[in-house]
């Protein structure tokens, strides 16, 4: 009778990481709002075509009021000295510009590729916020 709970047991575990992993990979949370009326939008999954010089450079862009919060980059294969230029110098640019001037922000010299992806990734959660809140 003992073998018999601990079988049970054994498929009830397994039963339910199973479903905890699917449960994790199968959503898709490109856009979610947080408790403070911002919207955050991870391009990770919006834009895995956008490259820089190395391959996806995907952000996350915080939106409250029709105004960019901040601007984020996520974990990437860029040459990290580059890219620091345009993690100190484009991304804090963002920050309280109307969702409608985002375009006018300039890239970081001598980062060209990493910028141009990065305004590419911004733009395109800009778009997804304006078709989904």
């Amino acid at each position: 009778m003992q073998v018999k709970n601990k079988i049970a047991a054994l498929a009830v575990g397994a039963l339910l990481t199973t479903s905890l992993v699917f449960a994790t990979t199968a959503t898709d949370n490109v856009m979610y709002k947080q408790t403070d009326g911002t919207y955050v939008i991870n391009t990770t999954s919006l834009t895995p075509k956008v490259k820089g010089f190395k391959g996806a450079t995907p952000v996350k862009v915080y939106i409250k009021g029709n105004k960019v919060v901040k601007v984020e980059a996520l974990k990437n294969q860029e040459t990290p000295k580059y890219f620091n230029l345009v993690a100190q110098k484009m991304l804090p640019k963002y920050t309280g510009t109307k969702i409608t001037k985002t375009a006018n922000i300039d890239g970081a010299t001598g980062a060209t590729y990493s910028s141009k992806a990065i305004k590419a990734n911004v733009e395109a959660a800009i778009k997804y916020y304006k078709a989904n809140k």
